[in-house]
């Protein structure tokens, strides 16, 4: 009786443990670390006007680091589109979580900042910063006067500074050995913007790199069927928040303004380090940026809102997504040939990785690396990483249920083995049938739940 006891114990262990995990990890966060904002240091008191498009202060979460991570820091900028007019900044300034430091909830960290090591080999340990996005144009603007009727307030480029000034002063960024600003989407773009001028903040023996997910945007003039509709919405940003003078001058020497807003007219010429990390079936990109010429194109934002609709797209407009892949990789092959670049170039229809983990640590991999292995190698120098998915010429579908049923499936193989396992050790051990019958009963039924589990989780995502 004692060694059923036993085997039955190790059964469930194993297989209750690997199904805690799954779950766990479900809404793609380490629930265990959550941390409350802090705002900047005399950001309205002062007089330096380091504040949000409503006016409140600007403001971040930080997480210490700790053991050999005490002088290495991740700098996050997250995303949340731009405002490009009076009613849209109005819009965001009313909205808590995009214009606004009022009532701001804790903060969940991402998978790539997570402090477990299994889960972020890499950077687990290094200070964690998340700068936030309350201002409406990648943290670029700065304008001192203030519209009387609309109190919109148009300076994230303050509130970049002044974080990063009060981590240098007061949390000891100032003895910084390691150092990477990372964003994603607007905050990718911001990343690129503010790439070299972070740089500059920081020690010259630091090493400096930045990262950018989700933030390559292009203007893709020359796609067939399509209008440039990046362009007018850049361009209004640009104007509206008074960006141009802001903006990189390697390229507004050569170009326009607004198209010193996209990444591709401004990567060539940044100094530091830069890591690209994107889709080239961008779904942001292509439901929200692209738009096609016809008027008789009915369904396109439909069609294009996520993996599961692209087959209702019609035949035209499937093709306008695939002429979008073949514009977005001849922008890449323009880039210069720079040692220090990195890329991660998938082909998800999918728009934002780092948060999530089976992107993180699962699908997408290219030349079997995961993107966080790519980014781990790329910033340590382990080995360059200049992936580009060219397998695939149309969107594959990497979400995240598709992370949760495969950790379901290997869940259940691992318990299928378990299983095998113990009836050999059973039969080995030549137990009575008594003992063995009870011990596969159990297996059999909590298989069955787990199966139940994986398919009431597919059917209802």
């Amino acid at each position: 009786m004692g060694s059923h006891i036993q085997v039955t114990f190790f059964i469930w262990f194993k297989i209750i443990f690997c199904v805690l995990v799954i779950a766990s990890q479900v809404d793609g966060q380490d629930v265990s670390q959550q941390l409350n904002v802090t705002l900047i240091t005399g950001a309205i008191t002062k007089g330096a006007g380091k504040i949000c498009l409503d006016g409140t202060p600007g403001g971040y979460y930080f997480a210490k680091g700790f053991g050999d991570g005490i002088n290495s820091w991740m700098i996050f900028l997250p995303g949340g589109g731009w405002c490009n007019s009076t009613e849209a900044c109005l819009k965001k300034r009313y909205s808590e979580r995009l214009g606004s430091n009022k009532n701001v909830p804790p903060k969940t960290l991402g998978y790539f900042q997570s402090q477990n090591k299994s889960i972020n080999p890499d950077f687990y340990n290094w200070n964690l910063v998340e700068i936030r996005y309350c201002d409406g144009a990648s943290f670029m603007a700065d304008v001192e006067a203030v519209n009387p009727e609309t109190k919109l307030y148009l300076r994230g480029r303050r509130i970049f500074d002044s974080v990063i000034e009060e981590l240098m002063s007061t949390q000891g960024m100032s003895n910084a050995e390691n150092a990477l600003l990372i964003g994603t989407s607007a905050g990718g773009l911001a990343t690129i913007l503010n790439c070299d001028r972070f740089h500059s903040f920081l020690p010259g023996t630091c090493r400096v790199k930045c990262i950018s997910d989700s933030g390559f945007f292009i203007r893709a003039e020359h796609l067939r069927k399509a209008q440039d509709n990046a362009i007018y919405y850049f361009r209004n940003t640009v104007l509206f928040h008074e960006l141009a003078e802001f903006l990189p001058n390697s390229c507004t020497q050569r170009l326009a303004p607004e198209l010193c807003f996209f990444p591709e007219n401004v990567v060539n010429d940044i100094r530091t380090p830069l890591f690209l990390l994107n889709s080239d079936f961008d779904r942001y990109q292509i439901s929200t940026l692209v738009v096609p010429n016809s008027p008789n194109e009915v369904g396109w934002n439909d069609c294009t809102k996520n993996y599961s609709t692209l087959p209702s797209c019609t035949d035209n407009q499937q093709q306008l997504i695939i002429d979008f892949q073949t514009t977005f990789l001849k922008i890449l092959e323009k880039l210069d040939d720079n040692p220090s670049r990195g890329l991660f170039i998938t082909s998800c229809y999918e728009h934002d990785f780092i948060y999530k983990i089976p992107y993180w640590q699962g699908t997408p991999t290219l030349q079997n690396k995961t993107i966080q292995q790519a980014v781990g190698d790329w910033y340590f120098e382990r080995s360059s990483v200049l992936l580009i998915d060219t397998q695939n010429l149309y969107p594959i579908n990497c979400n995240v249920t598709v992370g949760i049923h495969l950790r379901v499936s290997r869940c259940m193989a691992r318990a299928m083995n378990t299983k095998t396992e113990t009836v050999d050790r059973l039969n080995s051990m030549q137990l009575e049938k008594e003992y063995l019958l009870p011990v596969v009963q159990e297996m059999n039924s909590l298989l069955t739940e787990v199966s139940i589990m994986d398919r009431n989780y597919m059917f209802n995502r």
